[in-house]
């Protein structure tokens, strides 16, 4: 079991994803003293070790000081409860699962960040042709969890994309429809790609490949060779 987002996009041979447990929230959530991005001091110090949330924070606030920031979770808040920084950004699903939520100020829209592929979800890898393996995942899988992670891991896949690139993907149920967003930008938030499709939910595949091509249509495959290259 793993943390969908930490997937790799191409699984080795002879691993399957074999089922994905109900969903937790994807967003992203704000750490620290503010009620909204607007309410962020300019300036502030904010604390991220994702080039992703570093990406698209800078795109909303180009006035904010990022800080690289590692560790596990209770390292982090220690290092904002120090004084070291004004807020960091964290998955809300992670604290969540932590019984940790009453730190979170407030959480992002997925139009403010689009969050990682992934995010949220929980993968199961099994072997693949091990029918009881797929048995045993299917009784736990949650069918809107599957497709959205599914449209996600197709644009990755797509946008050639990793866990260490600045790209956000993210599909939702909305009614009969499933909504898929993505975003693409360099590192210091000076240029950026943000599209959003709407389709078919027992089509996850072609949406996300959908979105791939409106993306590199506007430039995101350059944009993201760019960022490569820093």
């Amino acid at each position: 079991m793993h943390s969908a987002k930490d997937v790799p996009g191409e699984l080795p041979d002879g691993l399957e994803l074999v089922g994905v447990p109900p969903r937790e929230d994807p967003a992203d959530a704000w750490v620290g003293e503010a009620g909204s991005l607007a309410d962020v001091p300019e300036g502030a110090r904010v604390g991220t070790a994702s080039l992703r949330r570093r990406s698209e924070l800078l795109t909303a606030r180009p006035d904010l000081e990022m800080v690289e920031l590692r560790g596990n979770v209770d390292t982090r808040l220690r290092r904002l409860a120090e004084g070291e920084l004004d807020g960091i950004v964290l998955a809300a699903a992670g604290l969540n699962r932590l019984g940790r939520e009453s730190e979170i100020a407030f959480t992002f829209s997925l139009d403010q960040l689009v969050p990682a592929p992934g995010q949220g979800s929980l993968a199961l890898e099994g072997r693949a042709g091990d029918d009881a393996g797929f048995a045993a995942a299917a009784a736990v899988t949650d069918r809107e969890a599957l497709i959205e992670l599914t449209a996600e891991r197709a644009a990755v896949a797509g946008l050639d994309a990793s866990c260490d690139t600045p790209v956000g993907v993210c599909a939702r149920h909305d009614g009969d429809l499933l909504v898929l967003r993505g975003f693409a930008g360099l590192p210091d938030g000076s240029e950026h790609v943000r599209e959003i499709v709407e389709g078919d939910p027992m089509q996850p595949v072609a949406l996300g490949e959908a979105l791939v091509e409106l993306m590199a249509g506007a430039g995101a495959l350059e944009l993201l060779a760019r960022a490569e290259a820093i």
